[in-house]
């Protein structure tokens, strides 16, 4: 039965998270962390502004918190607001932006260059963006935008890899959006770090006389 609860609980947090992707679309919304507490239930926001997120006069928030008591059935939620400490790292932030342009009408091809060079200038090891749907014509495609290093199977692109998804609704139809980034402080399994020791160096003289002196 625990099994059980575990599921439920799980099932809760992605809904959660769903509800916060479609509220906090213009914060920059990133992502959230839930842990309960013996006074109630933490979650931490994590958004590009947090400014939008707590609303004037904390409208938003207060919001928030009602919606997720009703409607998630959330015990005492005490929601805390943090800032993102550099967007272009996020993928959910990162896949998010490019939805809003392509919304707006830019090119494809034009966001997904951007996305991929800001995202290196940020200081990334590597970056893909994938942008599948109706780009140009009836038929749905698939562009993929790379560049640098990235890990696209086993246990590294599973835990080293940060992902993000958004949707980006057009008029010729739904485009989904997929963004990999692998950040700067990421140290992969495979990777080799050769430290500098300090080598002391034993110095030899010799006298006068011809014997063998050490320092």
């Amino acid at each position: 039965m625990i099994e059980r609860t575990f599921v439920k609980e799980n099932v809760k947090r992605l809904l959660i998270d769903e509800y916060f992707q479609k509220e906090l679309v213009k914060a920059g919304y990133s992502h959230c962390e839930i842990r309960k507490t013996p006074v109630g239930t933490k979650i931490t926001i994590y958004a590009e502004r947090p400014g939008l997120v707590i609303g004037r006069r904390g409208a938003k928030i207060r919001e928030l918190t009602e919606t997720l008591i009703k409607e998630f059935n959330v015990e005492k939620p005490q929601i805390d607001v943090k800032q993102v400490e550099n967007p272009d790292l996020d993928a959910q932030v990162v896949a998010e932006r490019i939805a809003r342009f392509l919304e707006r009408g830019q090119h494809f091809r034009r966001v997904g260059h951007t996305a991929v060079r800001r995202v290196m200038n940020a200081g990334a090891k590597g970056v893909v963006v994938i942008i599948s749907g109706k780009l140009t014509g009836e038929r749905a495609r698939t562009e993929k935008f790379m560049a640098g290093y990235m890990k696209h199977c086993g246990e590294p692109a599973e835990e080293l890899v940060d992902k993000g998804r958004a949707i980006a609704l057009t008029k010729p139809g739904v485009i989904g959006v997929t963004v990999k980034i692998m950040r700067p402080d990421v140290v992969l399994p495979d990777e080799i770090i050769i430290k500098d020791d300090e080598i002391k160096h034993e110095v030899i003289e010799g006298d006068n006389n011809g014997n063998i002196e050490s320092e």
